[in-house]
């Protein structure tokens, strides 16, 4: 891959599933009210294309400020700007460019999702010129930045989230910013990177599993939630509450990726899931009980005669 394609890591535009929570589980409802899906999903592609181009250009940036250090990491070492494939000019004119190019896109196709993604762009910012070398605010501007992604979704298609599925989405990317930086340590320590340095004093393991292990579990208790809301009924319909039997799998690929996390392995969840074949299961099952649920009305109306539920 050509070292400016590298830059913009399109590995990590995965990351930008987020942006598809809206879309998923609002077609139930969308398709029995008439509306037409092609629409909403070119709406939701143009605001992960939007996503993506912003982040990049973000991540650009990050690694432009944060060349001297990743030298010093056996890992980011390779990244180019580190290792002098991309010079540090490149990496600020693609940081300087791509962000408002992007955010002026989004409001010429939906004024909801240009703020949004200004509201994303100002987060990285603050991310990049202090927030990242904060203690506990790091993480948590990082999975601020991902809620902002689902929320960009729903703008999208201008369909109402759930303040459950934002928590949601809110908790799972703490726990995997939390992994991330767990991987770092352990990469770091593994390799005898005495020069390395978290940027924002993460250097105790013990502290690291505990914050995976705070986030984990409240996105866990947060995902039960939202499958027994109101929300969650009123989009899916009845026997909505079916999705707390994928409850395990979501425990499952959460355990096996801090597994990974304390041995050092990759902190990319695309890596885990392809490497890793618990995780592969884990995701493969989760996503196929969930198209089942949205696919079948039938079922979720045999549930709901089985399952005792709320009438809200």
């Amino acid at each position: 891959m050509p070292p400016i394609l590298q830059l913009l890591r399109p590995a990590d535009w995965v990351k930008n599933v987020f942006v598809l929570p809206a879309l998923i589980f609002s077609l139930p409802r969308m398709v029995e009210d008439g509306v037409e899906i092609t629409a909403a999903l070119w709406a939701t592609l143009a605001a992960v294309a939007g996503f993506c181009a912003t982040a990049s250009g973000f991540y650009a940036i990050n690694d432009t400020l944060d060349a001297a250090s990743d030298r010093q990491h056996p890992v980011k070492c390779q990244r180019p700007i580190a290792s002098g494939a991309v010079s540090a000019r490149t990496g600020l004119v693609l940081g300087v460019l791509l962000p408002p190019v992007s955010i002026l896109a989004a409001f010429s196709f939906d004024p909801g999702l240009g703020w949004i993604l200004l509201a994303y762009g100002i987060l990285q910012v603050l991310y990049n010129l202090g927030l990242k070398r904060c203690h506990g605010l790091d993480v948590m501007a990082l999975a601020g930045g991902f809620t902002l992604r689902a929320a960009g979704g729903a703008a999208a298609i201008d369909r109402p989230i759930s303040v459950w599925l934002l928590l949601e989405v809110f908790f799972l990317t703490l726990f995997l910013a939390f992994i991330k930086r767990q991987c770092d340590l352990q990469i770091a320590k593994n390799s005898n990177a005495e020069g390395w340095k978290s940027p924002a004093g993460y250097h105790d393991e013990h502290e690291l599993d505990w914050g995976t292990c705070l986030s984990g579990g409240l996105a866990v208790v947060v995902f039960v939630m939202y499958a027994t809301s109101g929300h969650a009924r009123q989009v899916l319909g009845p026997g909505a509450e079916g999705l707390v039997f994928l409850t395990p799998f979501v425990i499952s690929a959460l355990l096996r990726f801090h597994r990974r996390a304390r041995e050092g392995a990759s902190d990319s969840p695309l890596a885990a899931v392809l490497d890793d074949r618990i995780m592969f299961l884990s995701a493969g099952a989760f996503g196929l009980g969930l198209a089942v649920l949205l696919a079948f009305p039938e079922l979720r109306e045999a549930l709901d005669g089985i399952l005792m539920t709320s009438s809200e």
